[in-house]
């Protein structure tokens, strides 16, 4: 078994990280000619130097590094004589730090990297949406590497693993930790909406509002079983995908700090962990001190430089997003932790799934994860209620055009 493992870039990871069956680290620089996978003003700053240092230091110590090329739309850029000689650039930089593969998720990229670049390992990323025998076997022969498959589609279903690792030979990857619905319908315009947020030179500018991330968390608010109707592989159920020839695992999230990514290595590695599962699978579910002196001015930089645009957004309104986005984000600060994913009472649940074909079920009549989420899941009622009246007052914003008068 391996892992793939999200970089935060900073000094201490990947010393904290020896020992574990880490064959790569992922990430990329928060902005750059093509885009990727995270926006920009959801990584943390960071020079190319920088990157190359990080990127030297794992080889070092026998963990090879995976660039990220991977956004769902480049805008036709691709197409031009600009967006190519961008993309040459970005890939002499790359090849030069010593990055051992990228992933890409754009079929036009592949051949390109593959013939300009041949020393570089491509893989597939998430957002080609690989989940069907057909689209593995099209990328297999284009010449790819590995593939993620798409998780929100078949993370649960066990004949479709089963069929897409009998059809091909190249290494197939899952995600482990990522907490996104099964079938989200908000998937694809969210991986547009990230792609492009972190192009330099797109007219966003890195500009954002995260609808798609703020509509999911208060769908799981409104509905707690949709905290189970989700992609994540407990570390208890690793050998259920190893009995299936899955031995290659991605673990997120780019945004976490060392305690938090250790932590999560480690509960993978020996497969088991004890506690709330969304401090394993939460994007957003670990602690942060409260900035104070050059830190949060730093902070403030960073907010005036990705959302203070007078001319495109109504700062009033901007604002109250800001606070609700910060809630959302650190509900760990808050006393008793509440929402609670209890991972020791969720033995057996994915075992369930195997009898049922869930592309094909209404979950309103089968109530499966409804019944497991009575035993598993805990949502204090006064903090879901205040959260879904600032939700239902930020989307009321949105949709009448208040943010933006």
């Amino acid at each position: 078994m391996k892992f793939s493992v999200a970089t935060n870039f900073q000094p201490d990871l990947i010393t904290a990280i020896k020992g574990y069956p880490v064959s790569e680290l992922f990430g990329k620089l928060p902005s750059d000619s093509v885009g990727g996978g995270r926006a920009s003003f959801m990584l943390a700053p960071l020079g190319q130097e920088q990157f190359r240092a990080h990127v030297r230091e794992a080889g070092k110590n026998g963990i090879g590094f995976n660039y990220l090329i991977n956004p769902a739309c480049m805008d036709n850029r691709e197409f031009t004589r600009q967006g190519q000689a961008a993309l040459d650039q970005l890939l002499d930089f790359v090849d030069g730090c010593g990055v051992t593969a990228v992933t890409v998720s754009l079929p036009f990229l592949l051949p390109i990297i593959k013939k300009r670049h041949p020393r570089l390992k491509v893989r597939v990323g998430v957002y080609a949406r690989v989940d069907c025998v057909a689209k593995a076997r099209f990328w297999e022969d284009l010449g790819a590497d590995c593939i993620t498959l798409e998780s929100i589609a078949i993370n649960r279903d066990f004949g479709m693993l089963q069929a897409i690792r009998q059809a091909v030979q190249l290494e197939l990857q899952l995600i482990a930790n990522s907490n996104c619905m099964i079938f989200c319908p908000l998937s694809g315009q969210h991986m547009v909406n990230l792609s492009h947020a972190s192009q330099k030179g797109h007219a966003s500018r890195g500009f954002m509002i995260d609808y798609c991330a703020l509509r999911c968390s208060a769908q799981k608010l409104a509905d707690p079983s949709l905290y189970l109707r989700s992609e994540f592989i407990r570390p208890e159920d690793l050998g259920s995908y190893t009995e299936l020839g899955f031995n290659s695992f991605k673990i997120l999230e780019r945004g976490a700090p060392t305690p938090v990514l250790v932590e999560r290595v480690r509960a993978y590695s020996e497969g088991r962990f004890s506690g709330n599962l969304l401090d394993l699978i939460q994007p957003y579910g670990y602690k942060r001190e409260p900035g104070k002196g050059k830190e949060r001015l730093s902070g403030l930089r960073r907010f005036a430089r990705y959302f203070l645009r007078p001319g495109v957004i109504n700062f009033a309104g901007l604002v109250r997003l800001k606070r609700l986005a910060e809630k959302r984000g650190l509900i760990e600060e808050l006393e008793g932790t509440p929402v609670y994913l209890d991972n020791g009472k969720l033995d057996g649940f994915l075992a369930g799934f195997r009898g049922i074909d869930c592309r094909k079920t209404d979950c309103a009549r089968c109530g499966y994860c409804a019944a497991w989420t009575e035993k598993a899941v805990r949502v204090d009622p006064l903090y879901r209620d205040e959260m879904l009246r600032l939700y239902r007052d930020a989307f009321d914003e949105m949709y009448s055009g208040e943010l933006w008068d």
